[in-house]
């Protein structure tokens, strides 16, 4: 059928041309919205410019077709062949390419946002440019394309095929990449700004200076990736592979990457304000220095020689327990738990629910903290049910102010307010002074990241059954600070190893690195 009679019997009202042999046709510059072209053949046909918007070409083959500036927004193309087609600047808004065949497409400049592409084969197609906002490409073949500068926005990529790509400057912010096949993909210097790339495989993949701010990057596998300079900051490395990876000034600012591995991978110049270290495996890295600054400006610069980086990457979880010289009896366990939720309600977020070891003689409170400056805070607010409140927090203001961090000091004022208003709240005070279990005498051992615990109090009748410890006020009365045994700080010695172990990434206090203040 010539191109003619297509035009001549689409204007009489006829849409159906299903499976016709149309090779060659010139329909160029047409209006043929909704035509039916479902499984006929326009291989290198000259659609260029034409309206087949809505059109059925689901099966067709268009083969080296000339589709460029073409309107194919809501067209079903299903299981389409476009090999090597000309779709440069083409509009297919909404289309349907389930299982198309585009490789080696032409689609620079195309948009494609909302298109629905799954188990497409783009396999070396073109589509530099483009915009696929949205877009459906689950389980797509994109290996070998052309992507520099295309944008992907939220685009669902799951299980795609991207080996070897080039994704050069591409948006691809709140994409979903997961168990995406990435090896060797070109990512430098593109936006994956809170993209979910759980699982994917991006082995020796470049994603230097690349914006991964808030990326989910759990369980992904990044051995031998590029991602010097890159934009870490806020990320989930949760079990990340990193091994051999170059992350040479990197940002990881308050990045998670517990139980990561980063054997042989190198950190030098990397920002790792608010990052911590548990978990991780680190045999044979390579970090001369780090940036412990939290604006990444390379004010407090932490360097680091073979013997110290073992010890800086292997932190252990920061916690405050609190022993209690009494037995937890089912009474005093549900005024535990009502006295922690006042504080909750009052401190939300401030502390988790402690773990609790009941023994026959004595009761111990573990609190796991996430950060070295969270410890004192956390332990300024743990202690307040207790009759020992007052003395573990004299204490704790002492050594907080001997430390001088910033940050440490902030966090503690804050506490300070809450704690206020805790001890105001009569319901608080009712639950604390009924029964001995909060009257008990108590120690709180703080045990910083490096694994250094320090004694911060320890009542002198603790262990002395004999004595009899009960309190009239429980340290919530205005005459509680009178009687109370004189304030007495841990040994200098004490303090100084402890403070030397703490990583305390806004006050200069990191690791072997000790201020050098007087006590």
């Amino acid at each position: 059928m010539e191109a003619e009679e297509i035009i001549k019997k689409y204007a009489d009202g006829v849409r159906d041309f299903v499976g016709l042999n149309l090779t060659e046709v010139n329909l160029s510059q047409h209006q043929l919205s909704g035509i039916n072209f479902s499984g006929a053949n326009l291989s290198i046909a000259n659609l260029s410019g034409t309206d087949l918007s809505a059109a059925n070409l689901s099966h067709a083959k268009l083969n080296v077709a000339k589709l460029n500036s073409a309107h194919l927004s809501g067209a079903n193309l299903n299981g389409a062949d476009l090999n090597v087609a000309n779709l440069i600047r083409a509009d297919l808004r909404g289309a349907q390419l389930i299982q198309a065949a585009l490789i080696r497409a032409e689609l620079m400049r195309a948009e494609l946002s909302g298109a629905n592409l799954t188990q497409a084969n783009l396999n070396g197609a073109n589509l530099r440019e483009a915009k696929l906002r949205q877009a459906y490409l689950v389980s797509a073949n994109l290996s070998e394309a052309d992507m520099r500068g295309t944008s992907l926005t939220a685009t669902n990529l799951e299980q795609a095929n991207l080996r070897e790509t080039n994704l050069n400057g591409a948006d691809l912010s709140g994409a979903n990449l997961r168990d995406t096949e990435l090896r060797q993909v070109d990512l430098s210097h593109s936006k994956l700004m809170g993209a979910d790339l759980s699982g994917a495989n991006l082995r020796w993949a470049d994603l230097s200076c690349a914006n991964l701010k808030g990326a989910d990057l759990s369980g992904a596998k990044l051995s031998g990736a590029n991602l010097r300079g890159a934009n870490l900051s806020q990320a989930n490395l949760l079990n990340a592979s990193l091994v051999y990876a170059d992350l040479t000034q990197a940002n990881l600012s308050h990045a998670d990457w517990t139980g990561a591995d980063i054997s042989g991978a190198t950190l030098t110049g990397a920002m790792l304000y608010g990052v911590s270290r548990f978990g991780l495996k680190t045999e044979g890295i390579t970090c001369e220095w780090i940036d412990l600054s939290p604006e990444g400006d390379r004010t407090q610069v932490y360097r680091l020689t073979p013997e110290t980086t073992d010890e800086f990457f292997h932190q252990t979880l920061p916690t405050v327990a609190i022993e209690i010289d009494a037995p937890l009896d089912p009474d005093a366990h549900l005024a535990l738990a009502l006295a922690y939720h006042q504080i909750a309600q009052r401190y939300a977020g401030a502390i988790a629910p402690p773990s609790i070891d009941v023994g026959p003689r004595r009761t111990t409170l573990k609190f796991k903290i996430g950060s070295d400056a969270e410890l004192f805070a956390t332990a300024f607010v743990a202690i307040v049910p207790f009759k020992d409140a007052r003395m573990t927090q004299e204490n704790l203001l002492q050594l907080v102010q001997t430390i001088g961090a910033p940050e440490v000091d902030r966090l503690l004022q804050e506490s300070e307010i809450k704690v206020r208003e805790i001890r105001n709240s009569p319901t608080f005070a009712r639950i604390v002074q009924k029964g001995k279990f909060f009257h008990a005498p108590t120690q709180t051992i703080l045990t910083n990241s490096s694994d250094r615990p320090l004694n911060i109090h320890h009542h002198p009748h603790f262990g002395k059954r004999s004595i009899d410890f009960s309190y009239a006020n429980n340290g919530f009365g205005p005459d509680s600070v009178g009687s109370m045994p004189n304030l007495t700080l841990p040994p200098v010695s004490l303090m100084v190893n402890f403070i030397k172990g703490l990583h305390l990434s806004s006050s200069g206090v990191a690791g072997s690195q000790f201020p050098g203040r007087s006590m």
